[in-house]
């Protein structure tokens, strides 16, 4: 292959790619209007405080410890 064929291939590439990326935005704009309008819950601004108090240690009963296996057994 010439470098013209390379450059003409990769133009008819592209033009598809263009062509692929404008019929997905008129897709998802039909989607959008033909949707029912979903509540969306309102947006939290700002920072949320963390307790320095510690957790109750009843939410960590049977949990193991990721990546170190269970408590009553070994290691492979």
């Amino acid at each position: 292959m010439s470098l013209q064929d390379d450059l003409t291939a990769v133009r008819r590439n592209l033009n598809e790619l263009v062509r692929s990326v404008e019929r997905l935005e008129r897709d998802v704009e039909n989607a959008a209007r033909q949707a029912p309008a979903t509540p969306r819950a309102p947006r939290q601004e700002g920072m949320v405080p963390v307790p320095d108090t510690p957790y109750d240690s009843s939410l960590w009963k049977d949990a193991d410890d990721e990546g170190l296996g269970a408590r009553d057994r070994r290691a492979p």
